[in-house]
C-alpha cells in the first residue's frame, strides 16, 4: 500500500518495526487479507479514514504518554485494530513523522478558516496562536524523538517553517491592515517568541505558557 508520508524516511535511523510480538507483531500484519477488486475504492476510503483516526489518536497518546506510547493504546484510541497501524506505519519513526506532518497541516489549514469566520482579524490571530501553542506542546516531544538524526529533523523543521510562516504572516497582515495591531512584527519573530514561551510548559506546573503567550499578544495591540 502506498504511504502518504512524503518526508523521506531514509534519513531516519529508526527502521525497526515499533511493535512487539505481544502487541500484535508481524502476525497481525498477516491477518490483512485480500478482497474483491470491486471493493477497492471502498477499502481505500476506509483506509484513509482509519489513517486519519489513528494519527489523531497517536497525537493524543504522544501528548499523554510520550512517543513510546504502546501501540495497543493508540489502536484503542483510534478504534482500529493493531494490524491497521502496522499496515500504514511499519515503524515508529513512520508514525512520528506522519503525526508531525498531520499536525502541521491542520494548523496551516486553520489559519484561512479562522480569518474567514472570526469576528475580526485580531481574534483570528489569537485563536490561531492558541492552536499553534497546542501544536508546539506536542511538537517538542516529537522533535526530541527525531533529534538522533539531525538531517531528518532538519527536513521536518524546514517543512514546518515553510507551511506555517505564510499562514502566520497572512493573519498578522490582516490584523495590521484592520488597524488592530502594530505593523512592525514579522511572522518568524512572533512564532519564535511563542515557541520560546512554550519550552518546558509540561515540566513545571507553576508555569502557565498560555498566559504568557496571551501577554505577548496583548503587546501587539494598538493602545
Amino acid at each position: 500500500m502506498d504511504k502518504r508520508n512524503n518526508v523521506p524516511l531514509s534519513n531516519i535511523r529508526n527502521t525497526v518495526p515499533f511493535g512487539k510480538a505481544s502487541d500484535g507483531g508481524s502476525g497481525a500484519v498477516a491477518e490483512i487479507g485480500s478482497g474483491s477488486e470491486s471493493s477497492a475504492p471502498r477499502k481505500r476510503a476506509d483506509a484513509r479514514r482509519n489513517e486519519e483516526s489513528l494519527l489523531e489518536a497517536a497525537a493524543a497518546a504522544f501528548l499523554d504518554s510520550g512517543v513510546d506510547a504502546p501501540v495497543r493504546d493508540i489502536a484503542t484510541k483510534a478504534g482500529v485494530g493493531v494490524a491497521t497501524i502496522y499496515r500504514h506505519f511499519p515503524t515508529r519513526a513512520d508514525l512520528i513523522v506522519a503525526v508531525y506532518r498531520h499536525q502541521v497541516e491542520a494548523c496551516a489549514e486553520a489559519g484561512p478558516a479562522l480569518l474567514a469566520h472570526s469576528d475580526s482579524p485580531r481574534v483570528a490571530l489569537a485563536r490561531w496562536i492558541d492552536l499553534f501553542v497546542d501544536f508546539l506542546v506536542t511538537k517538542h516531544g516529537l522533535a526530541e524523538a527525531l533529534r538522533s538524526d539531525d538531517a531528518g529533523f532538519a527536513t521536518l523543521h524546514a517543512y514546518f517553517l515553510d507551511r506555517l510562516i505564510p499562514v502566520c504572516a497572512e493573519l498578522l497582515d490582516a490584523a495590521a491592515r484592520a488597524g488592530e495591531i502594530r505593523i512592525d512584527i514579522q511572522a518568524i519573530e512572533l512564532m519564535h517568541g511563542v515557541g520560546n514561551l512554550c519550552i518546558g510548559a509540561n515540566k513545571d506546573s507553576r508555569y502557565d505558557a498560555r498566559r504568557m503567550v496571551e501577554l505577548l499578544l496583548d503587546g501587539l495591540r494598538l493602545h
